[in-house]
């Protein structure tokens, strides 16, 4: 009940190291778990595949893995592998984290913590979403609290090297529009060179102008643009009659909605299939989170996709949708 309280979200480019971050997090985050889209599962289970076949994933030994509030696990994948979760106080030759470092508050402890954890000769995980991705696709409402960090390639291979780790490799995936999975190792015999795949994205990233204040100015004026955009179609749906509704309650789509001022009025629910965000509202607004029966049950004219990663599934799911527009 009653209003939410709204806090200032911003970024911050460290003129120093190059690291996107926030400039302040007052907010204690409340991360209700989602369910894991399939777009997410099929690229986790490619990565595995990727990451084996560069003879960079051990025959068998033990593996710890560094989580995200939005779903998703690799353990099961490198259990198929000979890859079991290490005990307490074990140390794991593979570490993995998808999307979690990004979670800490303190970067620099985050990384040390990972290192220090990380048995000698071990390979660190990470999958990111590319700052070079948000910044090419304006995708500004990848900006939200809780999370702490937008990496570049450029500014997680200097964050890595201060704690011991050689990059080695990486890997790219179409996920988000452009997500990366960088391998590095701590190599007993000192420092190694990354590969060409890692040079070429420092390349585009020097291209992409990921230090670069003026770059982000770009993101800035689309904040506005793509809002008022929102918000104007939304508003003429409702004026012809046609009903909308959303999918993916998403922490995303948060500061979009707000900028859009967008209520339940113009959009009178957002359909997600986390039992944990169901029965709840989007943050800041007074719009339901509503179960997917809904959307077969509402019926409405068009679908407001907050996650574009989910056409594909919300398509399998829901074979109504295609009598529909999905935006």
């Amino acid at each position: 009940a009653g209003r939410d309280p709204l806090y200032p979200l911003q970024m911050w480019l460290c003129s120093s190291c190059g690291l996107a971050q926030l400039l302040t997090d007052p907010t204690v985050p409340e991360e209700p778990r989602g369910t894991e889209p399939a777009a997410l599962v099929a690229q986790a289970a490619d990565a595995v595949e990727r990451v084996a076949a560069s003879g960079l994933l051990p025959a068998e030994g033990v593996v710890a893995e560094y989580g995200s509030p939005h779903g998703g696990s690799w353990l099961g994948l490198l259990a198929d592998r000979g890859l079991v979760p290490a005990d307490r106080g074990e140390k794991p030759g593979v570490i993995i984290d998808c999307f979690g470092l990004m979670h800490a508050a303190n970067q620099h402890g985050a990384m040390a913590e990972r290192a220090a954890r990380l048995a000698p000769g071990g390979v660190l995980l990470l999958q990111y979403h590319a700052l070079s991705t948000i910044i090419r696709s304006g995708q500004w409402n990848a900006l939200r609290h809780g999370h702490y960090a937008y990496y570049s390639t450029t500014a997680l291979t200097a964050m890595l090297a201060v704690a011991g780790f050689s990059p080695r490799t990486a890997w790219q995936f179409d996920l988000y529009g452009g997500t990366v999975l960088l391998a590095a190792t701590r190599d007993i015999d000192g420092y190694s060179e990354p590969d060409d795949v890692v040079r070429s994205l420092l390349a585009d990233d020097a291209r992409a102008g990921v230090r670069d204040r003026s770059t982000f100015a770009r993101l800035q004026r689309g904040v506005q643009a793509h809002a008022t955009a929102l918000h104007d179609w939304l508003a003429a749906e409702r004026s012809a009659g046609t009903t909308v509704l959303g999918y993916g309650a998403a922490s995303r789509a948060v500061a979009l909605l707000r900028q859009a001022r967008v209520d339940r009025r113009l959009l009178p629910a957002v359909i997600d299939a986390s039992p944990a965000k169901q029965g709840l509202r989007m943050p800041g607004t007074d719009i339901p989170v509503a179960v997917p029966a809904e959307l077969a049950a509402r019926r409405p004219d068009a679908v407001l996709l907050f996650v574009p990663d989910l056409l594909a599934e919300v398509r399998a799911a829901f074979p109504a949708a295609r009598g529909f527009d999905v935006r």
